[in-house]
């Protein structure tokens, strides 16, 4: 019971986060600003499947849910970085 009390002041805490993120997304005055502000929202993203999982009590299938997740989240980011950083490789 008290764990999850916890995992709902983490998953607010995780969400308090991605709204000053959102605010960095949409106002950063430089590219790489916008850039991590992307790559927070999602590791804390992924953060919040896990803990989603853990209040389910089904684990297991949330964190393949969160694996996929980072998986395209990181294609995306070398995708953008490719894109901003020209066709050289």
């Amino acid at each position: 019971m008290i764990m999850q009390v916890i995992f709902y002041i983490m998953m607010v805490a995780i969400l308090l986060i991605i709204g000053t993120m959102l605010q960095r997304l949409f106002n950063g005055p430089t590219i790489f600003d916008r850039m991590n502000a992307l790559g927070v929202i999602g590791a804390d993203t992924i953060l919040l499947l896990v803990l989603f999982g853990y209040i389910d009590r089904r684990p297991d299938m949330y964190v393949d849910i969160a694996i996929s997740y980072a998986i395209l989240g990181f294609i995306g980011s070398l995708i953008v970085a490719k894109f901003i950083g020209g066709k050289r490789i």
